[in-house]
């Protein structure tokens, strides 16, 4: 039962270029059909498409407004590697079986003005980069399924801020995150909390605090970088991030970001009794 996050650089190859490879990069995460992807960077456009081109059930939000809400699209293809977000906008998808039933989808805007400016004061952040902190609108998802078999999942879903000069921004609405998932779960949830956190281990105290948690509520590992695929709830294997070889198309380096997966080790295929 795989379970696996991507960033899709809004379709963009490393280095970017002017040809969008969106639909390629959707195909290629689920051509071995994993249980749950987790996709950040997803053009606003394509929010509702993923799914179909996945063969899986999407459920996609938006953080970022399309600057040309019809437009952007078009604009957009005269080069993606120009143009990226800046016109379309962007959010964050979930990818789940098309078989599973959704039980509840909710979204928390995970830099608001308020939690920006009590923040600030804390961390001692100038007025300048409060504000910049505040415009681009970052989320989390929380999607919580049910599988044939009965198995609950909670699938959480973020794309942190990045700002490489201080990571504190990221590891703030990190803490909003997990904070916000723990309220959302039940004790017979498999939790899943993946995406493009923008921070290391090593960087982040709130990651540090949920692999240090007791055993009844400790995590998976973190990945090796920014992305992460952390689990509550069930064994799981090594992370794995995908080689270059693997996310090449056509010659090409395939966003900037590598997939990056774990293996749940529970049983998806006996029916469990209901709760």
């Amino acid at each position: 039962m795989v379970v696996r996050t991507w960033n899709l650089f809004n379709g963009n190859t490393s280095p970017p270029g002017r040809r969008s490879y969106l639909r390629e990069m959707v195909e290629l995460v689920t051509a071995d059909r994993p249980a749950v992807v987790c996709l950040q960077e997803v053009p606003a456009w394509a929010l509702e498409q993923v799914g179909g081109w996945a063969g899986m059930r999407g459920i996609g939000d938006r953080a970022r407004r399309p600057l040309l809400p019809l437009a952007g699209r078009r604009v957009t293809a005269l080069h993606s590697g120009l143009f990226r977000s800046g016109l379309a906008g962007q959010g964050n998808a979930v990818l789940v079986p098309a078989d599973a039933t959704v039980r509840e989808h909710k979204t928390i805007t995970l830099n608001t003005n308020p939690f920006c400016e009590e923040e600030a004061r804390k961390l001692g952040l100038d007025a300048k980069l409060t504000r910049w902190w505040q415009r681009e609108r970052r989320i989390c998802q929380v999607v919580k399924i049910e599988l044939p078999n009965r198995r609950r999942l909670l699938v959480a879903n973020v794309h942190a801020t990045s700002y490489g000069r201080d990571p504190r921004l990221a590891d703030s609405e990190l803490r909003r995150a997990t904070n916000f998932v723990d309220r959302q779960s039940e004790v017979e949830e498999v939790v899943i909390f993946a995406g493009d956190f923008n921070v290391t281990r090593e960087q982040s105290r709130t990651i540090r605090a949920l692999l240090e948690a007791p055993p009844e509520s400790r995590w998976s590992e973190a990945g090796p970088q920014i992305d992460h695929v952390l689990v509550r709830g069930a064994e799981t294997s090594a992370v794995r991030v995908w080689p270059d070889d693997e996310r090449r198309y056509g010659g090409k380096l395939l966003s900037d970001h590598a997939p990056v997966e774990v293996e749940l080790k529970v049983d998806v295929a006996t029916p469990t009794q209901p709760s």
